[in-house]
């Protein structure tokens, strides 16, 4: 026996109130004729920017610099004052029969059925199970978004001295999130042989705040009974452990895509990223159906997962009006040292990705690379940029390289060399 489920048919349905859904849902709800309706299953609209109570936010889209919350408050109020309909606490269950999206609401259960579906889903930290790090069960372990929410959303202590399990953007982001909780980071630890965060951050980080940063490092056990009371660390280099008195362990980075709904609905999903595979207009493999934002691309700063909702926004006006995608284009294939590449296919007539940037993940440092196109095995275009490749962090490609590939001939492979 089936649950009766009320029925809603907006034209847009956007699954995720973060930066990129309400982006998309600003740009498309004064241009529709009928309802652009955003769901999320958090209280508050906003995404994670809600939680990081430090500076960086808006650079890109806003061209100011705000702090997360303010951030967060800013993308929700245009995109209400806009016309869309945000719908907090609504989780996305899964797909009907005829495609439409299951959800259950604190008033009841509901069918979503609309013309386009927007999945900007985002992306999560990888938590302690995950990694396999060995040890004691002890409370007192945390990833940066459950940690952000203990602190800024919830008031909670988290300890005396910690240590933050990663060195990207987002582990000194911890670290201020634990500095305004009064809990000292004692040591930043990283597997890799240098800091993945940009200098701008990491330099200021390690002399401001005096945060010890440790390279090819490993956390190889936790230790505590009820409390964490310490962890052990191997030098990866000597084989030599020691272990660190601390009351709190934060897992950062090492991001992965909130797939479920593009898997659920049988999507193509990209080996690399995890996300569903995208042309450079956003479109996933299903007709009418969308993807935006760190779903694609795990993970990006949120003024740029905000940019992926305008571009979004624009191809599904298109789609509403009509528009078809070509038949004819080339697919992208990320070749090593990369690790994965976004988006991964370019069609005949399309417009270039969200700021005429390939986005990229690689796992060695390369000073200044060159990245090398090749098709059918004979190299196509070569291009020297004048920035590094860095683990932990994405990296930007300019788009235009792939101008020189030519449809029917095969797959585009993207590479780097020194």
């Amino acid at each position: 026996m089936s649950t009766a489920r009320t029925r809603l048919t907006p034209e847009v349905v956007i699954v995720g109130a973060g930066p990129a859904g309400l982006r998309a849902a600003k740009e498309m709800a004064p241009k529709v004729s009928g309802e652009v309706l955003v769901l999320d299953r958090e209280p508050q609209a906003g995404g994670l920017p809600r939680h990081c109570a430090h500076p960086g936010f808006g650079i890109r889209d806003l061209r100011r610099i705000t702090t997360g919350p303010a951030y967060a408050r800013r993308l929700a109020r245009s995109a209400a004052q806009a016309g869309a309909v945000i719908r907090t606490g609504a989780m996305v269950t899964g797909w009907s029969a005829d495609g439409g999206l299951e959800v259950t609401t604190p008033d009841g259960l509901w069918e979503v059925r609309a013309d386009a579906v927007v999945l900007a889903t985002g992306a999560r930290e990888r938590p302690r199970s995950a990694r396999l790090v060995p040890g004691d069960r002890p409370d007192g372990v945390y990833t940066t978004g459950h940690l952000q929410n203990l602190v800024h959303l919830k008031h909670s202590q988290v300890g005396r001295k910690a240590i933050v399990v990663g060195s990207e953007l987002v582990s000194w982001s911890a670290v201020l999130t634990l500095r305004a909780a009064g809990c000292q980071t004692v040591l930043m630890t990283t597997e890799r042989p240098r800091g993945e965060a940009y200098a701008l951050v990491a330099v200021p980080g390690r002399l401001g705040l005096g945060i010890p940063v440790r390279t090819r490092t490993k956390v190889t056990r936790i230790i505590g009974r009820q409390q964490v009371a310490a962890v052990e660390v191997e030098d990866l280099d000597s084989g030599h452990r020691d272990t660190v008195p601390c009351d709190a362990v934060v897992f950062t980075g090492d991001w992965i895509a909130d797939n479920e709904l593009a898997r659920a609905a049988g999507l193509e999903i990209d080996p690399g990223t995890l996300g569903p595979v995208v042309d450079t207009e956003l479109r996933t493999d299903r007709p009418g159906v969308f993807a935006a934002g760190n779903l694609l691309h795990p993970v990006d700063t949120a003024d740029v997962a905000a940019l992926d909702g305008a571009r979004v926004a624009a191809s599904v006006l298109d789609h509403l009006g009509g528009r078809r995608s070509s038949a004819q284009g080339v697919r992208i294939v990320a070749d090593e040292p990369l690790r994965w590449i976004s988006p991964m296919l370019r069609r005949v007539g399309d417009r270039p990705p969200p700021r005429r940037r390939l986005l990229a993940w690689v796992d060695e440092y390369l000073a200044f690379p060159v990245v090398v196109v090749r098709q059918k095995g004979r190299v196509v275009a070569e291009q020297r940029l004048a920035w590094p490749a860095a683990p932990g962090r994405v990296f930007r490609i300019p788009s235009e390289i792939l101008d020189a590939a030519r449809p029917g001939q095969g797959d585009v492979h993207v590479s780097l060399r020194r």
